[in-house]
């Protein structure tokens, strides 16, 4: 039996998808459900409720995923501490991020990274909010990249940058002869907005239904490149926050207008699962964004 086994079961138990759990473990489903065979085998004992259509872990199969837990945080906590003092950083970082963020606030500081660490390997994959949450605590991914993070007692939230909250519409339009703009200038105009669900969205919708601002959602996207080109076309206005649009401003092609009433910042943030023991990679990863 090796550790690498009772990690595929924890990963099991945590995700309860065999789908998910290879996918961690970089294996295929068969190899997962012949691991814990083999589990089953060598404890002469049931640990899935094979009986039931959701899945469930037997009284012994809870007990194996406490102490099999136990002792995978063990090894890294003992492999990681290896690696602290012979100075050395690698190995693998999976980060899940909004597409904002990923595209637009984070390439300068990975980039950064990578000349100082060139043997880690980061990938990066893009996520609704909603997904990324659940991808960091199944430990589908290592570190998240979000706005408005959410308070959950199961992660770990490190306070990055402020990003601030912008009007833009297309070059033409009559807000874009303006300086400043109030919120209650806007109402009249059809409004871009993103999804219901998405945290940014929730946010504008509290400062507009705070000041009794009512707009016309014309149209709704799920991530802000979708949101810049139905701008760029002169399909309504809409607020967003500022560094994802510097580059059509610069270009011309999007106007950016300053709002009147007050300064409002969208807070970003990298959370990870607070259980999860943290690689000498992983916390170089993090301090960097930090001090960034």
């Amino acid at each position: 039996m090796q550790i690498e086994t009772l990690k595929v079961f924890c990963d099991l138990a945590e995700t309860t998808s065999f789908t998910k759990a290879a996918k961690i473990n970089g294996v295929t489903q068969s190899a997962v459900s012949q691991q814990i065979s083999s589990l089953e085998t060598k404890f002469d004992a049931a640990f899935i409720e094979r009986s039931k259509k959701k899945f469930t872990l037997t009284k012994e199969g809870e007990m194996l995923y406490k102490y099999s837990k136990q002792i995978v945080q063990t090894y890294d906590e003992l492999r990681h501490k290896v690696q602290e003092i012979q100075n050395v950083v690698t190995g693998t970082i999976k980060v899940v991020t909004i597409y904002s963020i990923g595209l637009h606030e984070l390439p300068p500081y990975l980039k950064k990274f990578l000349k100082k660490h060139p043997t880690v390997n980061v990938s990066v994959e893009y996520r609704r909010a909603t997904q990324l949450y659940e991808d960091i605590v199944t430990g589908m991914a290592d570190i998240g990249l979000v706005a408005y993070p959410q308070k959950d007692p199961r992660l770990q939230v490190t306070s990055l940058a402020e990003d601030m909250l912008v009007l833009i519409c297309h070059p033409d339009h009559p807000l874009a002869q303006q300086p400043k703009v109030k919120l209650s200038e806007i109402a009249s105009h059809k409004f871009i907005a993103f999804e219901p669900d998405i945290p940014t969205r929730r946010a504008i919708d509290k400062i507009l239904r705070d000041r009794n601002v009512e707009v016309d959602h014309t149209m709704e996207f799920d991530n802000i490149e979708t949101v810049k080109r139905a701008v760029e076309i002169d399909a309504g206005i809409s607020i967003v926050p500022r560094s994802p649009v510097a580059q059509e401003v610069t270009k011309k092609t999007i106007a950016m207008v300053e709002i009147e009433d007050e300064k409002f910042y969208r807070p970003l943030a990298a959370v990870h699962k607070k259980s999860k023991v943290l690689s000498p990679a992983m916390r170089e990863f993090l301090a960097l964004l930090k001090k960034s």
